[in-house]
């Protein structure tokens, strides 16, 4: 059963850079974002409230949730979007895999962790991957892609963020509530931008392929894959379900080729390899360092 939610994760979340391209073939990137928070929002609190035992949300704590939401969610998937929109999909979902690299930065800037050897090691590697993905179209600072995977990146930093100041609160909620609340606040926050594209829309020329994708960015990606992949968190080891991590990238690859018309060249496949070596390498020191400290 685990393994299949694993496996399920792993799938949804893969697919979903392949509908985002093809959604935002139909829908610009500011619309399609604005449109997903406010619909994402509206599903998780319509199942928030059908559930009898939630946990209910405690008044000193509504800030702590502004800012998570901006962080994890308004600017996390904003930013993927907007990303998506301005580079392929094979760029962003490498990206994004450096983002326990960050976390990990993060956790030492606040004095959370120490940056040993073994870490900073891995982050070396996985920068140096990150700007040999730079030069996959040229050189770097004239590339077409540089904007979108710096907007990526701004996404994957705030997701960061919002991993490592939301520890205060996570255990005081359960991931549904968690994940309500966050959602919520995204979308608030991204209500004058839905307001303004929804009157500006063409809704006659928006055909079903958009709302398809629209849907499944929604209810398969922003509510089941995230709920999906919480619960397997409080039934797994951290350690085990990270391996949807180095996993994506590759299906990501594999379902773009197809799909997309995305052939990986050899120095994206070189720097995917960097990347994901430098994660592991950072997030197995890290977890020796934890295990010593008992």
């Amino acid at each position: 059963m685990l393994a299949v939610a694993l496996g399920a994760v792993l799938l949804v979340w893969s697919v979903n850079y392949v509908v985002g391209k093809l959604t935002l073939t139909h829908l610009d990137a500011l619309t399609l974002a604005s449109f997903r928070f406010q619909l994402s929002a509206a599903l998780l609190l319509a199942i928030y409230f059908s559930q009898r035992g939630r946990t209910p949300l405690r008044a000193g704590d509504v800030w702590a949730f502004v800012y998570l939401g901006f962080f994890g969610f308004a600017v996390n998937q904003g930013c993927f979007v907007l990303g998506l929109s301005l580079t392929t999909s094979q760029h962003s979902v490498l990206i994004i895999a450096l983002g326990p690299i960050l976390i990990l930065l993060l956790a030492s800037a606040l004095k959370l962790e120490e940056l040993a050897m073994g870490k900073s090691l891995g982050m070396i590697i996985s920068f140096c991957g990150v700007l040999l993905l730079e030069t996959d179209q040229g050189s770097p600072l004239h590339s077409p892609l540089l904007l979108g995977d710096l907007i990526t990146l701004a996404g994957t930093l705030g997701f960061s963020i919002y991993t490592v100041l939301g520890k205060r609160v996570a255990g005081l909620y359960d991931a549904l509530s968690m994940t309500t609340f966050n959602a919520t606040a995204a979308a608030l926050l991204w209500l004058p931008l839905a307001i303004r594209h929804g009157m500006r829309l063409d809704w006659k020329s928006v055909g079903w392929s958009a709302w398809a994708g629209l849907f499944y960015m929604v209810a398969f990606s922003s509510v089941g894959g995230y709920l999906i992949f919480y619960w397997l968190l409080g039934h797994m080891e951290a350690s085990r379900v990270v391996v949807v991590n180095y996993l994506q990238p590759v299906v990501v690859v594999l379902l773009s080729i197809p799909l997309l018309g995305e052939h990986p060249t050899g120095r994206l496949l070189a720097s995917g390899g960097l990347v994901l070596l430098g994660v592991y390498l950072a997030e197995h020191a890290s977890a020796r360092e934890r295990q010593r400290r008992g």
